[in-house]
């Protein structure tokens, strides 16, 4: 093994003590689960100089890719004949900085940024968008890391897709859905809410925060998560949120989705257009700083 390759992020902490390791306990019940055991019987005889990386090093991180992504095992190393692809690995072809490479429970793996930007140039936008979410929401990296990591890649294929995701990433998306229901809502043109706000009252004092607010539509957007759970990695019910009848009587229309209103691209957005209300207000709401 090409052990020069594998350092810490942090030559200080042990290989990959900065990032959280899977729970193994229920590992083989999920989708994610049982890609995880797939992806540690191939680091057994993973190839000289290569790495974990992709979707499958998205599960190692615990960042959440949806279920059609794990029927291979994404490797990464550099090879002089390009990647390949064959029954149950694609491997990809490309060199990583000693700071794009950690280990998690043995295993080498690409580092959450790297991931990050991996993932965006390779999959869908809506998919890069939920991987790139969490992993800032989770502090698993971060906006500015995201942005040299991009700056490595430009001359890599798919840069150009992965620098629109970057640039639309957004760490105050506290779930699969919510992030989901910022990308149908760009996709349609509406105007980018502000997440996580707080609503104040007349008196400047916080009511609650809020999941989308788009201040001139005068509508407040809620994603219902109920006990949803995305890949075996439970989506906790927000806490704590204001009341509808609340925020009606200060004046704002409310909306709320669940999972099914996103499974029809067009649903969400005419929800909210249909909700738009241009009548009086009372108080006001600040703003969640972006990360």
């Amino acid at each position: 093994m090409d052990a020069p390759q594998l350092i810490s992020r942090n030559p200080a902490r042990p290989p990959g003590s900065r990032y959280p390791r899977p729970d193994a306990a229920s590992a083989d019940r999920t989708p994610a689960g049982r890609h995880l055991l797939r992806v540690r019987a191939i680091a057994e005889l993973m190839p000289a100089g290569a790495a974990t990386s992709h979707a499958s090093a998205a599960v190692l991180h615990r960042l959440p890719v949806r279920a059609p992504r794990f029927d291979r095992v994404h490797l990464t190393r550099k090879t002089s004949n390009g990647g390949c692809m064959g029954g149950q690995i694609v491997m990809h072809s490309a060199e990583f900085a000693p700071d794009e490479v950690t280990i998690v429970n043995g295993i080498r793996v690409t580092t959450p940024p790297r991931t990050v930007i991996d993932i965006a140039r390779w999959e869908g936008f809506e998919q890069a968008v939920i991987v790139g979410d969490a992993a800032l929401h989770r502090g698993l990296t971060t906006a500015d890391e995201l942005r040299e990591h991009l700056r490595r890649a430009e001359h890599r294929p798919g840069y150009r897709k992965a620098a629109q995701v970057i640039s639309f990433l957004d760490g105050r998306s506290e779930c699969v859905g919510e992030s989901r229901s910022r990308v149908a809502m760009h996709r349609a043109g509406l105007p980018a809410p502000e997440l996580q706000a707080f609503v104040l009252t007349e008196a400047g004092e916080p009511v609650g925060p809020v999941d989308f607010l788009f201040d001139d539509l005068g509508v407040i957007g809620e994603f219902d998560r109920k006990d949803h759970s995305h890949n075996g990695l439970p989506q906790s019910a927000a806490a704590g949120h204001v009341t509808d009848a609340e925020l009606r009587a200060m004046g704002w229309s409310v909306v709320r989705w669940t999972w099914d209103d996103l499974d029809d691209p067009d649903e969400l957005p005419q929800l909210l257009r249909t909700a738009a209300t241009t009548g009086p207000r009372r108080g006001s709401w600040r703003a969640t700083p972006r990360t």
